[in-house]
């Protein structure tokens, strides 16, 4: 039981953490601006370059530098939104969607053209786990990455439900033309729009670089899975892209465990085929997703 909880059963919260918060932006961006997103992974490794300049200049814990890589996200994704998708948008959306691939492109070029294209680690050397009951070892980023998660969880419930901005951000995107003939401000709830999925984009960056390392392609690695996480979960509904990313990141890790014998059930080497297997489950047998999200 100890060797389940300490290497498969953290581990895989920690990934199911990462899909998650990636996977919210993908889910709202679609939900409300209504196109598939293909830059969110470069956003991702744009939010984690931000961090590691920052922590050029301020040598500290990387986690506390994470409002720098956000400041960069939504920077970055407010300007693209502006002068590359808003002049697309009365097009069909295939023109916004390969748009989004130009983006993703452009990111990761002025990546490795500022910051090379080598590996770059965020924390150096290795940190000691917790260790809990005498008999589980839980790493502490593995620990901080689940916890900020469910926060967020938390606080972006609230947000969605409890404010006059979430909750026009709901309307919108169950209805637009029916929001805006109400009156609804449509353009301040595309604006948070890209700063929610761009800010979470950040941080599912940041934990993915301290959980392996930083690289150009870091992003555009866990983009598939992000979009099975927001399918999974239901199209335009963030919490249930949330509970996607878990179930996704938990999938992987989970079936590469020895359920039956002493081998792996699926080799770690094709654990990733087993979100685009779940994905294109829930294609065929339930296109709207587990929460009953839009259809694609």
């Amino acid at each position: 039981m100890s060797e389940f909880i300490n290497f498969y059963l953290f581990p895989a919260l920690t990934i199911g953490s990462i899909y998650a918060l990636g996977a919210v932006g993908i889910s709202m961006i679609f939900g409300i601006l209504r196109f598939a997103h293909f830059a969110h992974g470069d956003l991702m490794t744009l939010g984690t370059y931000g961090i590691l300049a920052a922590a050029a200049l301020m040598p500290v814990n990387p986690l506390l530098l994470v409002p720098f890589g956000m400041a960069l996200t939504v920077f970055a994704a407010l300007f693209v939104d502006r002068y590359f998708y808003r002049p697309l948008r009365d097009l069909p959306t295939i023109y916004t969607v390969i748009s989004s691939f130009g983006i993703a492109l452009v990111f990761r070029s002025l990546i490795q053209l500022v910051w090379g294209s080598e590996n770059q680690v965020l924390v150096a050397g290795v940190r000691p786990p917790l260790i809990l009951f005498d008999t589980f070892r839980v790493s502490v980023l593995h620990l901080q990455a689940i916890v900020t998660t469910a926060v967020i969880a938390v606080l972006l419930h609230f947000f969605l439900t409890a404010t006059k901005t979430g909750r026009s951000m709901r309307a919108v995107a169950d209805d637009p033309e029916l929001a805006e003939v109400s009156g609804l401000d449509t353009a301040k709830v595309v604006r948070w729009t890209w700063i929610i999925g761009a800010a979470l984009a950040a941080v599912a960056g940041a934990f993915a670089a301290l959980n392996t390392s930083a690289h150009p392609n870091l992003g555009w690695n866990l983009l598939l899975p992000m979009f099975a996480a927001a399918i999974l979960g239901g199209i335009g509904k963030p919490m249930g892209a949330m509970a996607g990313g878990f179930i996704i990141g938990m999938a992987e890790e989970l079936s590469s465990y020895h359920w039956i014998g002493d081998e792996a059930l699926i080799s770690p080497s094709y654990k990733t085929a087993v979100a685009f297997v779940i994905m294109i489950s829930l294609l065929i047998f339930r296109p709207q997703g587990l929460f009953k999200g839009r259809l694609l």
